[in-house]
């Protein structure tokens, strides 16, 4: 990453005992941190704790935290109720060689709450949903593609590992993205079995779909493309992917591991469109380690032990964790609808306010998202997909984000952001003044 002397130096000036842990942990962690997502030139900030919507780093720096550990802490940090569960369950045991209540009770809510859940199994993050969503959708339709879109991140398991973030000047036509490995040594075979649609372009995606209908066993897309830039589906691209997935026998699976926040039953039940099978993670462990991933009933079925016939395999020593099923039933049970009015309230208010700001200073920024959900784009062109994303001055995001960390917020280095809970209207007037004075510093 690339960053202006200036915040560089403000930078490092005020966090050197970061420097001194990112320092010493490169001699035993390959680049110091174990999270690609987590590393950032210079070198990242060591946290030391977090309370609510704010982390304090070890040089006992303040920052407002408007990532939320990429948007899974939707209550704060060290929020009581999450902590009051952990510690009762902890009193009585880390792990079991079997189910727990809890594990059952946030089965419950979240069949409750999600349109397409009759049935749902839990993983240890969203990665392993992913994959097992995907294992599940070729074995009930007996085919080997799957269709994703360009820019959609699911996890770091292969069958996925397609154009994740690929540069420009790989990506190919617009109306027929190139397959594009995220990482040396994906093999072709697995390249040549996905087919990578264009987000939000319903013409040239129903084409390409239609061209492969009967070798794909399913689609998956998230509904908000979240490490592409936040940017939603448009109601008319998910509803092309329902009729076309229908028609065709084609299994669709949301990812919904970063937009569940979106609405009570997940951005599905926002659009008004059902999948047949969902993914999930990050809010629905608390903070713990978590994924799911469930649908229709037929296709749970493979992984049922206790009938008769031919089952799908998944093993886990730590899926269902006591800890974090806690943690989630503890979470969901205060999502309530007014918890969600005030977070896409407050979502709506950074991104307006964001808006009128570029506009005042003249200044080339999009904001966009849903929900609790938004992303900064240093770009004066609308941003519907990932080539718009993509095509941002890497070295004025960089920018951006190291200032603004100087001025005492915490964004994704891609500038990507949500609200929590434990944020309110003080905190998004600390966040506008903070943007203010890094652009007016940068590029006026």
């Amino acid at each position: 990453m690339r960053t202006s002397d200036g915040e560089r130096t403000r930078y490092e000036a005020a966090t050197p005992r970061s420097r001194a842990v990112h320092q010493e942990a490169i001699r035993y962690i390959p680049g110091g941190e174990t999270r690609t997502s987590t590393f950032w030139a210079p070198y990242p900030l060591t946290i030391a704790r977090g309370d609510g919507c704010r982390v304090w780093d070890v040089d006992g720096t303040a920052r407002l935290d408007f990532f939320s550990n990429f948007t899974t802490l939707v209550l704060g940090h060290n929020h009581p109720a999450v902590t009051t569960a952990l510690q009762e369950q902890l009193a009585n045991g880390t792990s079991f060689f079997g189910g727990t209540e809890h594990q059952a009770k946030l089965a419950q809510l979240l069949c409750d709450r999600v349109p397409s859940l009759e049935q749902v199994r839990f993983t240890n993050s969203g990665t392993e949903a992913t994959l097992n969503a995907v294992r599940a959708a070729k074995a009930f339709t007996g085919r080997a593609k799957i269709a994703k879109c360009e820019g959609g991140y699911h996890g770091t398991h292969e069958a996925l590992a397609v154009s994740t973030t690929p540069q420009l000047a790989q990506v190919g036509r617009a109306d027929r993205p190139a397959n594009v490995p995220a990482d040396q040594g994906l093999p072709q075979s697995v390249v040549d079995n996905v087919v990578v649609l264009p987000f939000n372009d319903v013409a040239a995606a129903r084409r390409l779909l239609m061209e492969h209908h009967g070798e794909l066993a399913a689609v998956i897309v998230e509904p908000v493309l979240g490490n592409g830039g936040m940017i939603p589906a448009t109601g008319e691209f998910l509803a092309m992917l329902r009729q076309v997935t229908s028609e065709h026998g084609i299994l669709l699976v949301f990812d919904e591991v970063v937009t569940f926040q979106v609405a009570r039953g997940g951005a599905q039940e926002h659009y008004g469109v059902t999948p047949d099978m969902t993914t999930l993670g990050k809010i629905i462990g608390g903070g713990m380690p978590v994924g799911a991933f469930g649908g229709r009933r037929d296709v749970m079925a493979l992984y049922d032990q206790s009938s008769d016939g031919v089952h799908l395999g998944h093993a886990g020593t730590f899926n269902g964790h006591p800890l974090a099923m806690a943690a989630g039933v503890a979470v969901l049970e205060r999502l309530t609808p007014e918890v969600y009015r005030r977070l896409h309230a407050l979502g709506d208010e950074v991104r307006r306010r964001v808006s009128g700001l570029a506009r005042e200073l003249e200044v080339p920024l999009q904001v966009t998202g849903m929900g609790s959900l938004f992303a900064l784009h240093l770009t004066d062109r609308p941003v519907c997909n990932y080539r718009d994303s993509a095509a941002v001055d890497a070295e004025s995001r960089d920018r951006v984000f190291l200032g603004l960390l100087n001025e005492g917020i915490f964004l994704s280095p891609k500038l990507l952001g949500c609200v929590c809970t434990a944020i309110g209207e003080a905190e998004v007037d600390q966040f506008v003044s903070a943007l203010r004075n890094v652009l007016v510093r940068n590029f006026q």
